[in-house]
Formats: structure tokens, sequence, C-alpha cells
């Protein structure tokens, strides 16, 4: 089989990692154009990585006779409109989260991705880490029994800038969007009932945004199975990631990763080393793999692990948490979208 062509939209920190991941680890696959509107940012990675074409229009990468698949690293209010064009040119396309953060425009380019046959995944990452792999393949073959609660713990180290909050969507269609992704996967069911309760206790001035900084959701899966996120903009002691599965049978979970095991005991301790700092050394091996698994699913011809319905749906529960926050009440997902 001859490499799939890449052409990367958007050369910014996410758009290098993957730039990367395909350089070093993804033999099957060639960089072929890079794009940023700061033609220098993509002039830097192409030439530490040997790309051998930048530009600064997006649509150049499009119209490029040597790319197979596109990786949409853009803003989010841009992600929907290229995935469009790009797949009416016949495009393969990995899209980050969102697609959207309006379920009109997620539908929208589902239709148009559907219609012209072509592939797309969403970067939920997270899926390919190796411990919440190994939780959900435990899960799935039965061993844990009947799955009675989905617990997930998602706490970032510091809080971002207010600037940053004003434009992000908030925290549950910026940070929680991952979790309620991570629900579905790891109960094997669809939320049905969303309830959420949030405050301001880590950073005013996110408050003054108009968003929360730590919040508790509670979810109903249509499995009959019960969930737990908790969330948070700061864990001082690190990047926080845990996940648990309980069932009739038994119960898994995934700890944070740490930079080595060792524990230190001594008369005056017991200690170990903090979970990992920052989510680009806690996931990035993830990251590497859900590429590798977008790569083989266009050699191969095979569906995406990860599809656009996979983006809509934690839109939906991520939407049905801030309405169910603003009137605290439980909110169904079918109250914001029926599928």
């Amino acid at each position: 089989m001859k490499k799939i062509g890449i052409g990367i939209i958007g050369a910014g920190r996410i758009g290098k990692l993957h730039a990367k991941s395909i350089t070093y680890h993804i033999p099957e696959a060639e960089i072929a154009i890079i794009s940023d509107p700061v033609i220098d940012v993509a002039k830097a990675v192409a030439g530490e990585l040997s790309i051998p074409q930048y530009v600064a229009d997006y649509k150049e990468v499009l119209k490029c006779p040597n790319v197979d698949a596109v990786l949409i690293c853009s803003p989010t209010d841009t992600h929907a409109d290229i995935a469009i064009e790009a797949a009416r040119l016949g495009k393969h396309i990995f899209c980050e989260k969102p697609v959207d953060r309006e379920i009109e425009k997620i539908v929208e380019t589902k239709k148009v991705v559907e219609a012209c046959k072509v592939k797309m995944q969403i970067g939920f990452n997270r899926r390919f880490d190796h411990n919440h792999k190994r939780v959900r393949d435990l899960a799935k073959s039965g061993v844990l029994g009947d799955i009675h609660v989905v617990k997930i713990t998602s706490r970032d180290p510091e809080p971002p800038p207010a600037a940053y909050v004003r434009v992000s969507g908030g925290l549950f269609l910026d940070m929680a969007i991952h979790d309620f992704d991570m629900a579905r996967f790891q109960s094997g069911s669809e939320v049905e009932e969303v309830f959420a309760c949030g405050a301001v206790l880590v950073d005013p001035a996110i408050g003054k945004e108009g968003d929360i900084d730590t919040a508790i959701v509670t979810l109903k899966f249509k499995n009959g199975a019960l969930g737990v996120i908790d969330n948070s903009r700061k864990a001082v002691y690190g990047y926080d990631q845990r996940v648990e599965v309980f069932g009739s049978k038994g119960m898994a979970s995934g700890e944070n990763d740490c930079p080595t095991t060792v524990r230190v005991s001594t008369a005056a301790e017991v200690s170990s080393d903090k979970p990992q700092y920052f989510f680009l050394q806690r996931y990035m091996e993830s990251f590497v793999d859900e590429m590798k698994a977008f790569i083989d699913a266009v050699r191969r011809d095979a569906p995406v692990p990860v599809g656009i319905d996979d983006g809509l749906k934690p839109v939906v529960i991520a939407k049905a948490a801030l309405k169910s926050l603003r009137e605290n009440r439980p909110v169904r997902c079918d109250e914001i979208y029926r599928f």
C-alpha cells in the first residue's frame, strides 16, 4: 500500500503534536503540507519535521493533490466549515473536538460527511489511553458483570486564563466534554439524564466570565447504570485523571500516571511521585495511538473508532448539563436533541 498523504490545518500546539506523531511513529503516512494563518508558525513546524510545503491558507491544503486525509487542528469555530469543505473534496478527516459548539452545525457536518462517503474521526484521545482502555476492555469482557456505576475524576493542574474562558464555551463544553465521552465509552451505553451542580471555588475571574471552575455531574444511562463525574480547574498536586467502573461481579479502576512507580518509606513518611503535571505528558501515547487508528482505518477502508456521532453526543450531554446547572433540575438528553 502507498503511504497516506496527510495535510495538517493548524500548526499550533495540537497540530504540531500530531505532526510529530506521524513523522516519528507512523511510517504508513507522510505529511505533504501544513497550514497556519501565522505563516511563520507553519514554516517553523515544516522546517523542524521536514514537511515539504507550508502555506497560510488552509484551502491550499484541501486542494493539494498529494493529500488523502486532513487533520483539522484549527480553532473550534472553524472545525465544521473546514470539515464540510474537505468532505466535498473527497478528503478523509480527523477533527479535533468539538466539531462545533452548536448541535445543528454538527448535524449538518454529519450529513455532508455521510453523503460524500468519507471517513471522519473525532479527537477523543482519552479512549486510547492505556489505563482507560484497559478498564473498558475489562467491562466489555463481562468480567465485571452488569455495570452499576461509572466514576470519573478529571482535574486540571492550573485554571485557564479568563481570556480563554471567555471564548472556550465553558467548563462543560471545553473541559468536561472529554469526560462525557469517557462516560459513554466506559459504560457501553448512552446517557439519558443529567444533573449538574457547579461552583466558582478556584478563580473568581472565571466566575466573572459567567463560568464555573468546579462541578459534579451525575448521569443516568440507558442500560440502568449510574455515573458520577467530578471536575476541577485546579488540583495543586498535578493532573488528576482517574476512572472506575463498578459492576455486579467486581470493579476496575485506572489510577493516575506518575513519573515513576517508586515509593519511599521512612520513619517520617511513606511517599511517592505526584501525578504527571500536564496533559501532554499524561496522554502523549494516546495521541499517537488515536492517529495510528485513523491512518489504519483510511488505509484499510475500515470504520473509524470514534466517529462523528461520538462527536455529537458529548455535546448534547454538555448542553444538558449546562441547562441542568442553570435550572437546578435533572435534564433528559432528549430535551436537547432527539436522535
